[in-house]
């Protein structure tokens, strides 16, 4: 590997690490569309450059998930109950809707992707008002949701924070909680998502080239080395910085990549 791509996997982990911490998102919103264009420019074939892209994500989210998870437990910012029944559905969607992944064309995955990304942007941009919810679900409404959200986030690679965090707050969870607990369940998902996109690109494995199933290797090390150092951070400044403001130009920069690698894997 060149060593451009060893500096530009070191630059995106530091960002999504950061981002992780601070908005608790796991970066799979970034991750999937600069991995997808950095594997066109390797050379990757393009037929399955969105499902490594994808897979590689999600092996990168156990990482930035977990260091997040750790920096807001500390904080006791994690409802455990809640994450722990989420947790049982999470891991049930997640794993399932990767095979569903693994049977889709590359250029569908990446429609999705761009129209998800496109919709979560939106909603960034909407004042959202929570009010007190009087019926809460209960355990298998916290479990049937957590399918929901690991499928729809094994679909896009992403750790769940953009689902979860308003599902939270439904639950009657203030923002800071809301955001450390879908932290917790981020991690869940990474892990079940990692292992069904082994198992489903089983076949594709390249020893030669450091893949492993859909899983990239080295972008994955790099980006997790990289991304442990600012996940901490994030969550130090979490209170600090214009969390509104940022969530936009999160949702922006997320859409615009999403646009130009929807472009690349057609292209």
């Amino acid at each position: 590997m060149e060593n451009i791509f060893i500096i530009d996997y070191i630059a995106l982990g530091a960002l999504v690490g950061f981002m992780a911490g601070l908005l608790g998102v796991g970066g799979g919103g970034i991750m999937v569309p600069v991995f997808a264009m950095l594997f066109v420019m390797q050379g990757f074939a393009k037929d399955e450059v969105m499902h490594l892209a994808l897979g590689t994500s999600m092996a990168t989210i156990i990482f930035t998930s977990f260091s997040s998870m750790r920096a807001h437990y500390k904080k006791s910012n994690i409802e455990v109950a809640m994450a722990v029944k989420i947790a049982v559905g999470v891991l049930a969607g997640t794993f399932a809707a990767t095979f569903l992944a693994s049977y889709l064309e590359g250029v569908y995955l990446a429609l999705f992707f761009s129209a998800f990304m496109s919709f979560v942007a939106y909603k960034m941009f909407q004042k959202t008002h929570y009010y007190h919810n009087d019926k809460p679900h209960g355990k298998i409404g916290n479990i049937l949701s957590g399918a929901f959200i690991g499928g729809i986030s094994a679909l896009v690679s992403i750790g769940g924070g953009s689902l979860s965090v308003p599902y939270l707050m439904h639950q009657n969870f203030d923002i800071k909680r809301a955001i450390g607990t879908s932290a917790a369940i981020g991690f869940p998902i990474a892990i079940s998502g990692t292992l069904g996109y082994l198992v489903n690109g089983c076949d594709h494995t390249d020893w030669s080239h450091f893949v492993v199933g859909y899983v990239y290797m080295p972008a994955v090390v790099l980006v997790a080395i990289s991304s442990a150092f600012t996940a901490p951070l994030g969550v130090k400044y979490a209170t600090k910085l214009p969390v509104d403001k940022l969530k936009k130009i999160f949702g922006m920069l997320a859409v615009a990549l999403s646009l130009k690698m929807l472009f690349s894997v057609i292209g």
